[in-house]
């Protein structure tokens, strides 16, 4: 998935809505797209493959692949309009789908260990920020951030050279990288910008 273009063919392959063998077929329309999904109690930070295959309940959880059935992505999200707009739900082309270079790392740590392991900066970001950049607003005592020198206050503002645009932003870019790989942050701290290299912690579920 790391080799995606924008424009590329996505396929989605499923049983949407218990229509089982059901294929649906567009592009991908966006990429690194930050997404929230989950319900009551529980929220899922993607850093998601957008596309415009159409996904509903049902082939959530199936395969995105490319034109030439290589598998890209997991269907994972859909956006919707919700009740307050006459109750439509399901697919309006705005589906989401977890790159598979994160998804098989995963599997493949839960496969030989039982379990798996996610990266995570050590800080708390405030999430009514409206950005650009995502700002800090608390470093986790003992935590790779507080090594690394990030301050409460700091708004980050790249990471590996990728712009970030909010606070969701920055959650789910260092939740997709690598555990154990060093990123570099480019910081606004009052006025002046820092570079600053960090090795996440992670966390294992």
């Amino acid at each position: 998935s790391a080799a995606l273009l924008v424009g590329d063919s996505a396929i989605a392959i499923g049983s949407p809505l218990g229509l089982q063998g059901t294929v649906t077929s567009g592009i991908v329309s966006a990429l690194n797209r930050p997404v929230t999904a989950g319900g009551t109690g529980e929220t899922s930070f993607i850093n998601a493959i957008q596309t415009d295959a159409a996904i509903n309940p049902g082939n959530s959880g199936g395969p995105l692949v490319d034109g030439s059935g290589a598998v890209i992505g997991v269907n994972s999200a859909i956006a919707t309009l919700g009740g307050s707009l006459g109750g439509t739900t399901g697919s309006i082309g705005l589906g989401f789908a977890i790159p598979i270079d994160v998804a098989a790392r995963i599997a493949s740590e839960i496969i030989a260990t039982g379990t798996s392991t996610t990266p995570i900066l050590g800080v708390r970001v405030d999430l009514e920020y409206p950005g650009p950049g995502a700002l800090i607003s608390d470093v986790t005592a003992g935590g790779a951030a507080e090594a690394a020198g990030l301050r409460s206050g700091d708004i980050v503002t790249e990471v590996n050279g990728r712009p970030i645009a909010d606070s969701i932003a920055l959650i789910v870019t260092i939740r997709a990288s690598t555990p154990g790989e060093q990123i570099v942050l480019t910081v606004d701290r009052d006025g002046q910008i820092e570079t600053i290299s960090v090795v996440p912690d992670t966390e294992t579920s």
